[in-house]
């Protein structure tokens, strides 16, 4: 049957039981009789038939009382017979009980870094020399732990047991040396090289309170991990075997795995060196001996300052490597190497710390890779040629590092014509077309420098061409600039707001379609009866008086006007910068035409309302007025600014662009689920201007100086888009922050903006990026806002948020930000995540131009605001007694 053991008989006599792979149970025994004499137990020594008295008698089990009803045994009979030196034979019947275990044996899960592995049921070995109420209760706990468990009586089928199923847990009886030495079994389980991650327990007599407990050494010297004092409680025996289960078996499972991580680092191509803390050695793959010349033996346990340094690194070099790594940062660059023969080769070397227990750093983990010179190819030939002539003939390895001329994936022509008759119609046929595309006058840059590249594979060597086919991925791929999340063991606060704010969220679900709540308001009939500059209140007057400070509060101007702050502050701040003179418009057009714009604003929106418009021109004004700003633009520039500003969110109906392509708003379908928002904010508002003469402040500037105007508000609107956050950022860092960093260290500069500005207007593609970069700033500046208005501002987003997700889930939609649920959201955790991963480095180049140190304070500031909540597990703007005031 296929549900019975098997019954194996080794050539010393050992008569034991395999399980059936179809059973769920760990209890099964073997029953060998001769004569009166019955003997259950799953090993049983049988040299002889006259020794089989010699072996006590395992009789068969019953439940513990507590153990509770079980199913009615299964038996299968089966024989076989064991020849001994007398004419005795045995006869061998086997029992297999199947028991009802309140745990079910079951694989389990276990992570160790990265690596997902799969762990099997435990398997438990009982060495016991007699059965007794202590066996039992560790073969019952074993079956209520769902374990499977094996019972074996000598040293000899113990060890066959074990070399046959390699158990996890072996028990082992040390309360009497009267039948077998415990400990001698033990060091003989040892000697195996099977059992470096078998935990082995010592079952030793119970000491009376009179009698002093002996010490631990002894079994730990003989092998074994634990001791358990006597105590035949099945619950006890339970709770032992548990506790190593989940303590030094799941710990030994987990460095048995790391064995698949040492032969990957063996094998690996690039070298390798582990270190401790202290910089000590502990572990060097074969690459790196054969890229150093050293054998492992020669490093294990050195500091790396025992060996000896290349006199061609720069003096301070290893000083600013410990400084960067000690702080828990990775560090990447060029470094030269001694090698044990003495020769200095080039290698680039990248440094990652390793955290450990306690938080601290305990490692540090380098890879190396040559760089490959043609002095670094004399050195390696040189010395791999040494190592043939001493018998080394591994080819393989030598070429590892040995640079050659290959390119991969190409074609040489030459070699297929010497080969192929058909050879020369292919050549003739490759030119040709190789020839055409040569022609071609229409190369973009991108096309340009992938053919520098490739031509540059050509006479490259091994390492270099590889390096080069890596950028030639990254450069065919469409997000060049976007940084790349990984695995999401991070904050989810992060991911879910950079996943909402970049993507355009094309998973579309049929029969869901978002239209606009508000219709454009094109009727200027509708509109209250403007005011002018001169007949502003005194109240909102005294507020403006103050509008040119970053500190200004624009909620006190939402307030006194009536959530209309976009006309009266337009006014004021278009006053300021000669907007009308420069459009040739009057006061009166300027006036309707900023009622016209805050009117397609939707107030009912906590967020994307005219409020938020008139702080992002507030923000704007603010920046142009900056020295270095204002002297790298033009007057046109100025206009067109404060334009986009005032127009950039207009008819913004409080959801993303995420959400609107997922419903299959007509916006996502007209604009091609691309920039869907803000392309509308700009069709609309020229819209808008263009209806009516009466609000038309373009109608009287010239043809060419009205486009170059439009294409300057559309391209800064567009820039507002988050997807193309990072190119924007990158670009300005790369084309501004760099030349200008390079220029004002130089010895011949005397400190005068004067010329760096000039540059600047010198090239119209800076000029774009600094407007870019304005604006962007100037949208998204709450978090560098004095902390009143950085906590408003953050409510009011998180509001906006919330209620997207409440409409998603209405409508079954796929969820953009899951983590903006009111219920469950922290807002402290999405403004933290905010700044991280958007502010910081955007406004550190914005401000290293622009020269912004009231902005840098405020944003530390508030960052640290959002983190004392968050250490404090509050996930409201305030704390509890805070809101109580």
């Amino acid at each position: 049957m296929g549900c019975a053991p098997s019954i194996h008989v080794s050539h010393s006599g050992v008569i034991y039981c395999r399980d059936s792979e179809e059973s769920n149970s760990p209890h099964q025994t073997t029953t060998i009789s001769q004569g009166t004499t019955t003997l259950h137990g799953l090993f049983v020594k049988t040299d002889a038939a006259d020794s089989i008295p010699s072996v006590l008698a395992y009789q068969s089990r019953q439940p513990p009382p507590s153990a509770g009803p079980r199913r009615k045994e299964r038996r299968e009979s089966g024989g076989a017979s064991a020849r001994s030196r007398t004419p005795h034979c045995c006869s061998v019947e086997a029992d297999t009980q199947t028991s009802s275990s309140s745990a079910k044996a079951s694989t389990a899960e276990v992570q160790v870094g990265s690596m997902r592995l799969t762990q099997y049921p435990i398997q438990v070995l009982l060495i016991f020399a007699k059965e007794d109420n202590q066996s039992n209760g560790f073969w019952w706990a074993c079956d209520r732990a769902g374990y499977r468990c094996n019972v074996a009586w000598t040293l000899e089928s113990a060890l066959e047991c074990f070399l046959d199923k390699h158990q996890e847990i072996i028990v082992i009886d040390h309360r009497n040396s009267k039948y077998f030495d415990a400990e001698d079994i033990c060091r003989s389980i040892r000697a195996t090289e099977i059992s470096e991650h078998t935990v082995i327990l010592a079952v030793v007599p119970r000491t009376s309170a009179d009698q002093e407990e002996t010490s631990v050494l002894p079994l730990l010297d003989a092998g074994f991990d634990r001791q358990f004092m006597e105590n035949s409680s099945v619950t006890a025996c339970y709770n032992e075997l548990v506790q190593i289960e989940r303590g030094e078996v799941r710990s030994q499972f987990k460095l048995r795995a790391c064995n698949a991580v040492f032969t990957a680092l063996d094998h690996c191509q690039e070298a390798v060196e582990i270190t401790s803390e202290d910089h000590v050695i502990q572990y060097v793959n074969p690459a790196f001996e054969r890229m150093m010349g050293y054998c492992k033996g020669e490093l294990i346990g050195k500091e790396l300052t025992e060996l000896p340094k290349s006199d061609k690194n720069s003096a301070d070099l290893l000083d600013n490597i410990n400084t960067f790594i000690k702080k828990g940062k990775e560090w990447q660059g060029v470094y030269y190497a001694r090698r044990k023969s003495g020769d200095s080769i080039q290698q680039h070397v990248k440094i990652t710390p390793v955290v450990g227990q306690g938080g601290k750093i305990r490692h540090f983990v380098s890879l190396k890779r040559l760089h490959c010179t043609n002095e670094n190819n004399k050195q390696l030939s040189k010395s791999h040629r040494e190592d043939k002539y001493t018998g080394d003939n591994s080819q393989s390895e030598s070429g590892s590092y040995t640079c050659k001329n290959r390119r991969k994936d190409s074609v040489d022509v030459k070699s297929i014509t010497s080969q192929s008759s058909d050879a020369p119609s292919l050549q003739t046929r490759r030119y040709s077309s190789m020839a055409r595309i040569h022609s071609m006058t229409i190369e973009a840059p991108i096309t340009k420098v992938i053919n520098i590249i490739n031509a540059a594979q050509e006479n490259s060597p091994i390492t270099v061409a590889e390096a080069l086919d890596r950028v030639l991925e990254i450069l065919r791929t469409t997000e060049l600039y976007s940084p790349q999340l990984g695995t999401k063991d991070e904050d989810p606060h992060t991911s879910d707001l950079v996943g909402g704010l970049m993507n355009d969220g094309l998973r579309r679900l049929s029969g869901n379609e978002y239209v606009f709540s508000k219709n454009t308001n094109l009727s200027h009939t509708h509109l209250p009866v403007p005011n002018t500059i001169n007949d502003v209140p005194p109240c909102i007057a005294q507020l403006l008086d103050n509008e040119e400070s970053w500190d200004f509060n624009i909620f006190e101007l939402e307030a006194v006007t009536n959530k209309r702050p976009l006309v009266y502050l337009g006014l004021k701040v278009f006053a300021r910068f000669g907007v009308s003179e420069f459009l040739n418009c009057s006061e009166a057009t300027l006036r309707a035409w900023l009622q016209v714009i805050e009117a397609n604003y939707h107030s009912s929106n906590s967020y994307h309302n005219s409020t938020h418009a008139a702080d992002v021109l507030h923000a704007t004004a603010f920046f142009l007025g900056k020295e270095r700003v204002k002297g790298s633009l033009d007057h046109l520039d100025e206009v067109a600014a404060l334009i986009a500003a005032t127009i950039h969110d207009v008819d913004h109906p409080g959801r993303t662009n995420s959400f609107l392509c997922n419903a299959g708003s007509e916006l996502a379908v007209l604009y091609n689920d691309t920039a869907v928002l803000e392309s509308h904010h700009t069709a609309l508002a020229f819209q808008l201007t263009t209806k009516d003469s009466k609000y038309n402040i373009f109608k009287n500037i010239d043809r060419n100086r009205y486009r170059t105007l439009r294409q300057v508000i559309i391209d800064m609107v567009l820039a507002t888009e988050m997807t193309k956050h990072f190119e924007h950022v990158n670009k300005f860092v790369n084309s501004i922050n760099k030349p200008m960093a390079s220029e004002e260290s130089s010895p011949h500069n005397e400190g005068s903006n004067t010329e760096c500005t000039t540059n600047i207007k010198n090239f119209p593609d800076n000029q774009t990026l600094i407007k870019r970069m304005m604006i962007k700033c100037a949208d998204v500046a709450n978090p560098c806002r004095p902390l009143e208005l950085c906590i408003e501002w953050a409510g009011r987003i998180s509001e906006e948020y919330f209620a997207q997700t409440d409409e998603e889930k209405r409508q079954g939609l796929p969820v953009v930000m899951p983590v903006f649920d009111r219920n469950t959201c922290s807002i402290p955790k999405s403004q933290i995540s905010f700044i991280d991963y958007f502010i910081t480095d955007m406004f550190d180049a914005w401000d290293a131009f622009a020269h912004l140190p009231v902005l840098m304070q405020h944003l530390a500031n508030n960052y640290k605001h959002w983190k004392t909540l968050d250490d404090l597990k509050c996930k409201s703007l305030r704390l509890p007694s805070e809101n109580n005031n």
